[in-house]
């Protein structure tokens, strides 16, 4: 089912409410999509195209319920595709949904044959926030070829660090239970698959076109001290990276400011 609704303020946007099936994760489910309604583009005009993803405890409709978002991809002229994946950090599960090929592949697909957005490389892009910041550059440097640009606000860029210092973390807790149906062998994240600097190394010596990426994180988030060593990595490595701080927490007031930053930053071709 596919529901419209229209927004006047600042221009004209269409946000739709899609279910669909999708064959990898086996489950209905749904996303919602902001596209920009504007008669000086033509009825073919495809769309540039960014995939936000949303936070550990929140689903999709995140993003439009607590952020300006359709008003601020209006001003850029650019669709937004915003689906769910509980709280699967947007990887390949070791025992459970396949959250990276549905997002790299299968959403791309279903997205681009119910609405006019662009297949390139050049206009599709990729962010989100705090988990999804994780998945945001966990889809990208896994998937190079895909985006060409990623960003990650107040992201969660240290697993280890999150599951064992900041959560206390421990193997038969509940939360151990889960991130080990995720991530497998948790004790193996320094260096494994799931860690995104050692993905960020892998894709530096395959000598892939790395996407651009932005980084950004408030001082005062617990995920501070992470989104740092991630930035250090990178540098050290000498990937280009647009990293940004400021006073700040994990809370959507800070979101709301940073994902308008991330947009001014996106690399939009002037012809779309």
């Amino acid at each position: 089912m596919i529901q419209a609704s229209f927004s006047r303020s600042g221009g004209h946007v269409a946000l739709f409410n899609v279910h669909f099936f999708s064959e990898v994760l086996r489950v209905r489910t749904c996303m919602d999509v902001t596209i920009p309604q504007d008669p000086a583009f033509p009825p073919d005009h495809l769309w540039p195209t960014l995939y936000l993803l949303h936070g550990l405890s929140d689903d999709h409709t995140a993003w439009t319920r607590w952020t300006s978002i359709e008003r601020y991809a209006d001003r850029k002229k650019i669709a937004v595709i915003m689906a769910t994946t509980g709280r699967g950090f947007y990887v390949d599960a070791a025992k459970g949904p396949r959250y990276e090929e549905f997002f790299a592949h299968e959403l791309p697909a279903i997205a681009r044959s119910f609405f006019r957005l662009s297949p390139y490389r050049e206009d599709t892009f990729v962010a989100g926030l705090s988990m999804g910041g994780y998945g945001a550059f966990s889809l990208a440097l896994g998937n190079p070829r895909l985006y060409a640009a990623a960003a990650s606000l107040s992201g969660a860029l240290d697993l280890e660090e999150r599951f064992r210092k900041d959560l206390n973390f421990a193997p038969g807790t509940e939360l151990g239970q889960e991130m080990e149906l995720i991530f497998g062998d948790t004790a193996a994240f320094k260096g494994g698959p799931y860690d995104l600097c050692a993905r960020l190394e892998a894709a530096v010596s395959a000598g892939n076109d790395l996407p651009a990426l932005f980084q950004c994180c408030g001082t005062e988030d617990f995920l501070y001290s992470g989104n740092l060593h991630f930035r250090d990595h990178a540098r050290a490595l000498g990937v280009p990276l647009t990293y940004e701080e400021s006073p700040g927490t994990h809370e959507w007031g800070y979101w709301d400011a940073s994902i308008q930053r991330v947009l001014d930053w996106l690399p939009l071709r002037t012809n779309g």
